[in-house]
């Protein structure tokens, strides 16, 4: 949940603008996407798999070879 207090000369905008950040730092738009439809457990492990070989695939920095 997002809770923006708003402090004494603070104005609307300057409000919006933190509640915006926060709600987007918080990722809540993601998870309201991925909650939307029942997702199959096979489907779900498949998903995390695939993000697993992104992150393996990526080349590590080595100091060795960077010059």
């Amino acid at each position: 949940m997002v809770l923006v207090s708003k402090k004494k000369g603070e104005s609307k905008d300057k409000l919006f603008r933190k509640f915006t950040k926060i709600f987007i730092e918080e990722n809540i738009v993601d998870e309201v996407r991925n909650k939307l439809f029942y997702k199959k457990p096979s489907l779900l492990r498949k998903e995390r798999e695939k993000e697993l070989l992104k992150i393996r695939r990526q080349p590590k920095f080595n100091k060795r070879n960077y010059r």
